[in-house]
């Protein structure tokens, strides 16, 4: 079976804030197509309807030349059409194999068989290049790994149309490759994959169209070989983009002491004996392979974690820090890579979302209402975030303006340090763009800024140092005119 889809003049509004406008275009079975287009371009709306999961307002869904409306996920799925979403739908009291098979289970005779869906999840599972038991409950994995049962989740759909929405976000170097493997296997089968990133080197690579969204509107279609990396971001944004990174500014002399200083940190399982210190004005990087401890560190440093640290001090002062709460009082503040889990509470409003550790600047004792619609108008034009109304969830927001609200929030206290993990993850190039400019911005002021991140690119065109993990321990720190893809791959590994 293969599946053609045709988008014919495509309308989607949530109330009053209409998000597409007349998209038309073709997919024909067999390609790889590269989706791409800034947050709220409408690309992950457009196939939320393909795949069941949103319904048109107007115009019309034909799949194999046949008007069909989609009452479901499930019915989508049983014309071979599967989405992998950006943000995991996983139930993490639920096992592996309980989650693959979650709606699809199989039964023999009244009851489950729990067998063979253990079977089939361990060949899935194989099949992404995942080693885990297919009974481990999903609330021990780690991000990386719920991205991976997400992708062997679509595989037991027998997908003809597989939808990747940022599949690579949270993937090494290693997994990505195998990752790209398979999608090559999957078209060689006959399957349609639409892969929608924003990391280009990764489009360039693997599809053989790119077409772009903007504004909720259909702009181009080129075949992916015609245009470089810099014409996809051109066409993405609506006009010439260069100067990704902003230049980097000198760190101030030492007079003060470091906004904070770490010594010992250890946390089991995870670190043992970190320490590192980052100095106000200074953008300190933390690169490392997934499962380094990078993320696992700084959730011991904030109280997430049972920790042991032989001392802690912000601004030259010893602190004793249990949980964030403390460390924002300390003027410590910490955006997690897991925004939807971690980052926001995605069923609150934006205005809740914005202000909530900062919630005594407005209650006074009674909640100022009117001061915090005034902080989120000034958070939504100081970080570009896109809503057509300022009363909406935050999960109504693109994932993309989700991260730039979560940002806003844990910058909202005005920290002396902030921890930012993963800042760009399933960014577009424009939004990230103007997120390295605030850091750049933020250091300026005297905000000593700490990221970690999986792109070494970001980190060598941002940071003034980069301390670099492997297995819980730091194998090096290297000054800016040290820091080269190479160098920090040799730390990362074990090479050097």
């Amino acid at each position: 079976m293969t599946v053609a889809v045709d988008f014919h003049d495509i309308v989607k509004s949530f109330g009053p804030v209409q998000v597409l406008h007349g998209v038309s275009f073709a997919l024909e079975p067999g390609r790889i197509y590269g989706l791409l287009g800034e947050n709220g371009a409408g690309k992950s709306t457009l196939m939320k309807i393909l795949a069941g999961y949103e319904a048109a307002s107007g115009g019309e869904l034909r799949i194999n030349g046949e008007p069909r409306h989609f009452d479901g996920s499930r019915a989508a799925e049983a014309e071979g059409i599967v989405l992998i979403h950006q943000e995991f739908n996983l139930a993490d009291d639920l096992t592996v194999a309980q989650n693959i098979f979650l709606g699809h289970e199989k039964k023999r005779g009244w009851l489950l068989d729990d067998d063979a869906m253990r079977r089939e999840a361990a060949a899935v599972l194989r099949q992404v290049g995942l080693d885990i038991s297919a009974d481990t409950p999903v609330r021990q994995l780690i991000v990386a790994e719920k991205q991976l049962v997400e992708i062997a989740k679509a595989l037991s759909r027998h997908a003809r149309l597989l939808i990747m929405d940022e599949p690579t976000a949270t993937l090494t170097s290693g997994e990505t490759e195998r990752l790209f493997q398979l999608i090559a296997q999957l078209k060689a089968d006959g399957v349609t994959i639409v892969y929608i990133s924003h990391k280009l080197d990764e489009v360039e690579r693997i599809t053989d169209e790119v077409i772009v969204m903007r504004d909720g509107r259909f702009v181009a279609r080129e075949a992916t070989g015609k245009l470089s990396r810099q014409q996809m971001a051109n066409l993405m944004v609506g006009r010439e983009l260069s100067d990704l990174f902003p230049p980097r500014q000198p760190v101030p002399e030492a007079t003060a002491p470091p906004a904070l200083a770490v010594q010992g940190l250890s946390v089991p399982g995870w670190t043992e004996n970190v320490s590192f210190d980052v100095r106000p004005g200074e953008i300190l990087g933390f690169a490392g392979l997934v499962g380094a401890g990078r993320t696992e560190l700084f959730e011991g440093l904030l109280g997430l974690r049972p920790h042991s640290a032989e001392r802690v001090e912000i601004a030259g002062r010893a602190v004793r820090i249990r949980n964030p709460r403390q460390a924002a009082d300390q003027g410590l503040t910490y955006l997690s890579e897991d925004r939807k889990g971690k980052g926001l509470h995605v069923a609150f409003g934006m205005t809740e979302n914005l202000t909530l550790m900062a919630l005594h600047r407005y209650a006074r004792p009674w909640l100022a209402r009117g001061d915090e619609r005034e902080a989120l108008k000034e958070a939504v034009a100081a970080f570009g975030i896109r809503a057509g109304s300022l009363d909406l969830r935050a999960s109504s927001l693109s994932g993309g303006n989700q991260q730039k609200l979560a940002l806003a929030k844990v910058l909202h206290p005005q920290p002396r340090v902030v921890v930012l993990d993963e800042p760009t993850r399933g960014v577009d190039v424009g939004a990230k763009r103007d997120i390295y400019f605030l850091i750049q911005k933020l250091a300026s002021g005297g905000c000593g800024v700490i990221v970690i991140s999986s792109e070494l690119i970001e980190l060598i065109g941002l940071c003034h140092r980069v301390v670099v993990m492997r297995a819980g321990r730091v194998q090096a720190t290297l000054a800016a005119d040290h820091l080269t893809e190479e160098e920090l791959i040799a730390h990362a590994t074990g090479t050097h």
